[in-house]
This record gives structure tokens, C-alpha cells and sequence, in this order.
């Protein structure tokens, strides 16, 4: 853990000595802002999942700090498949984009896992809002994450939202079922009604596929690699 935490900072060292000059003429107001991009029911074969996502920042608008959060509750076995906490460093580098780094800690599943993580988020060209990190185990694992997500405007209040994330692993680690190689595949599409801007009830359809050698773990533990969920929830603000 010690080494991880000498590479965070080397690397937000690193980060924070490229940023363009023009950082320094931002707002210096400080801010408080919570976003929960998803919190819904996922109907799906064998055991149903309550999904929870969203993000903690604090800060001002060249710099802040986030918490992001992820969790998958099962339903009917009344445990926790997966919770994932990073507590992140973000700067700005342009007016669209921040840099990051920070720590990430997976309680679940067991056993336990820590990260460093260092990676790029903001709005791409065509207004896709991405996510790029980079992360390295306590066991000095590098992985890799992508999120995109991009918002299609159908009326003033009906919005779209196509989604997309892809997890790649260099090494393996049996011990939570991942193998070398690209790990997971998960696509989406949710259909939210803006009561308000800050409050959105949707309703949508959920795709997930392990891949490569994390599918034949999945298998052998006697699981899916393959799953469909119809989805129903509240994205919010505040």
C-alpha cells in the first residue's frame, strides 16, 4: 500500500506540472455538487439487482475533489456484489476536460482490492461525456476503464441516453474472476423524463457480457457472462 500511495502522488505530481496557464483564471468559488446518474432496479435472470451510481465533488472550478461511488445489491440474497469508492484529485486542462488521480478501494467482491488510478474525464467532440482511467492494484495489476454516455434531446423533457463501458485487464486475478485481456462489456439505453433539470424517473434496458478469460472464470463459478435487465429508476441532482 505504501508503494501505491507514492505512485499516486508521483503521478498527480506529474499531472498537475503540464496544466495550461489560462487554469489560473478560473472562478476560485468554492462549490458543493451530488450526482447520481443512476439509481434503479434491474430485472434479470436468477437474482435481481439494485444498482446505484453517482459522484461527490467539492471544490472550485479549477480544481475539486470527488468521491464516486458504485454499488450492485442483490435483491433477493440481500448482499452486496460489488461496491467500488474512489476518492480522486481532479484538475482542469481545458474548458472541457479534468485530469485525475486519486485512490479507489473495492470492498466487494471478497476479497478486497486497492488502486491507484490516474485518468481523463469531460466532453468529447459530438458531446459525448467520457471517462478514461487507469488503474494499478496493490498487486501491481494495471487495468483500464472507459465510460461514455451521450444525452439525444427528443423533446424539452424526454431525453435519451445511450451508454456504454469496457474494463481491460494486463494480468489476471482468479481470485475475483478476472482474467487477462478485455474483462467486461456493458452497454445501456434509458429513457428519463425531466420532471425538473435536477430530477429524471427513466425506464430503459441493460447489457452486460464478461469477456475473454474473465467469461470462463464467470463459468466456472457457476454464473452468466451473459446478461439482460430491464431497468427502472431516478437520475438527480442537487
Amino acid at each position: 500500500m505504501r508503494n501505491l500511495t507514492t505512485w499516486v502522488i508521483t503521478a498527480g505530481t506529474v499531472l498537475t506540472g503540464v496544466l495550461p496557464a489560462h487554469a489560473m483564471e478560473m472562478d476560485h468559488a468554492v462549490f458543493t455538487s451530488v450526482k447520481i446518474d443512476q439509481f434503479e432496479h434491474r430485472w434479470q435472470t436468477g437474482d435481481d439487482l439494485y444498482v446505484g451510481k453517482g459522484i461527490m465533488r467539492v471544490g472550485t472550478d479549477e480544481q475539486k475533489i470527488a468521491l464516486k461511488v458504485e454499488t450492485e445489491y442483490l435483491a433477493r440474497a440481500r448482499r452486496f456484489e460489488r461496491a467500488e469508492f474512489q476518492l480522486r484529485y481532479q484538475h482542469i486542462i481545458s474548458d472541457f476536460f479534468d485530469v485525475y488521480v486519486g485512490v479507489r478501494q473495492d470492498v466487494k467482491p471478497s476479497p478486497s482490492r486497492s488502486y491507484g488510478v490516474v485518468g481523463l474525464s469531460g466532453i468529447a467532440k459530438q458531446w459525448f461525456d467520457v471517462d478514461l482511467s487507469a488503474f494499478l492494484s496493490e498487486r501491481g495489476t494495471p487495468s483500464a476503464r472507459l465510460d461514455a454516455e451521450y444525452e439525444i434531446l427528443l423533446t424539452q423533457k424526454l431525453v435519451l441516453e445511450p451508454s456504454l463501458e469496457l474494463n481491460a485487464s494486463i494480468g489476471d486475478d482468479k481470485a475475483i474472476d478476472i482474467g487477462n485481456g478485455f474483462t467486461k462489456l456493458e452497454t445501456g439505453l434509458r429513457l428519463r423524463y425531466e420532471i425538473i433539470r435536477n430530477i429524471a424517473p427513466y425506464i430503459g434496458v441493460n447489457w452486460e457480457r464478461k469477456l475473454g478469460e474473465t467469461a470462463q472464470l464467470v463459468r466456472s463459478s457457476g454464473e452468466d457472462p451473459d446478461m439482460l435487465s430491464a431497468v427502472a429508476g431516478i437520475r438527480f441532482m442537487f
